[in-house]
């Protein structure tokens, strides 16, 4: 198991737990991206209340939503991608990889729950959860901003939630 903290410009900080037993491509993926910084400037670029915050793929600049492309895409570890050992289920504080209706394509966006989906299990590949209340009352806060359209995306945030950096530790413990 894998220890994450994801720092947000201001200041907050979500802490999660990713679990390789699970999803071992996607976790080693997701840490390769932090450890190169991928994440770090990027924002929370999909905003929606009851449901998830998506973030891992724009950077807000002078008001636009600027994409930033990942280096690979991954293969998808979920049941419907014929991938039965990631048994993690989608409720309220579980990181998952976004994805297109490829569903080998995922690469850097990720999404964190902030309500339970049961209808995304088995689905998308979920990969981690948030590790204590004060993370999850973070993310909740996240899914509350005013949101609004720009371009053809919808969803975003008025003012933009940035992450400043992932860091990644290895975590010793048995828990």
């Amino acid at each position: 198991m894998k220890n994450i903290t994801i720092i947000l410009e201001d200041g907050r900080q979500m802490n999660a737990r990713l679990y390789e037993d699970k999803a071992p491509e996607t976790v080693a993926n997701f840490l390769r991206l932090a450890q190169d910084k991928f994440y770090d400037g990027l924002c929370f670029h999909r905003v929606i209340p009851d449901f998830m915050i998506q973030g891992g793929g724009f950077e807000s600049k002078d008001g636009a939503l600027v994409h930033k492309p990942a280096p690979v895409n991954i293969k998808g570890e979920f049941a419907a991608n014929g991938f039965a050992g990631n048994t993690i289920k989608h409720k309220a504080g579980v990181l998952s990889m976004a994805r297109a209706m490829d569903k080998n394509s995922a690469s850097s966006q990720f999404f964190i729950c902030i309500a339970d989906c049961p209808h995304l299990d088995g689905q998308y590949a979920a990969f981690g959860e948030l590790s204590d209340e004060q993370s999850l009352d973070v993310a909740l806060s996240i899914g509350s901003v005013p949101t609004g359209s720009w371009s053809y995306y919808d969803d975003v945030p008025l003012t933009p939630v940035v992450i400043k950096t992932v860091k990644a530790e290895e975590n010793d413990k048995n828990s």
